[in-house]
């Protein structure tokens, strides 16, 4: 498994007529995750555009269990809970600031090659920076 931490504050922008983060934003908040995420790894969703492998999502699941305000700064943790093969599965827990949990998720993305519009396998260097975790 491989997890990684990111914060994000919610902006006043964010929040629906309650004064509560909008529930559709938090697929938002998953994307930012992923990105940082990918990012800890040493890569970029940029650097794979780049070189022809998109990661569309095919699956989206969200969990509400308290609130978010504005104003609040969350910890997104974005775990990778196995080594990726054509698909990844990146699942999310969300936090505000007392540690209470607001929210999980997952999303299931698949790789894609640009030019044929087909599933491939993960690029190597991927697969590589995460397999210390998983042994």
């Amino acid at each position: 498994m491989y997890s990684f931490e990111t914060q994000i504050r919610v902006r006043y922008g964010e929040t629906d007529q309650m004064g509560y983060l909008y529930y559709g934003n938090y697929a938002q908040y998953y994307e930012v995750g992923r990105v940082e995420t990918m990012r800890s790894l040493g890569t970029s969703y940029k650097q794979m555009e780049d070189a022809g492998i998109l990661m569309p999502v095919i699956e989206l699941k969200s969990n509400y269990y308290k609130p978010a305000f504005y104003d609040d700064l969350l910890i997104v943790k974005t775990i990778i809970p196995h080594l990726p093969g054509i698909r990844v599965v990146f699942q999310y827990e969300i936090f505000n600031e007392n540690k209470d949990l607001l929210n999980k998720g997952e999303t299931t993305l698949v790789f894609i090659d640009k030019s044929r519009q087909k599933p491939v396998a993960p690029p190597p260097y991927i697969t590589e920076a995460l397999k210390t975790y998983f042994k």
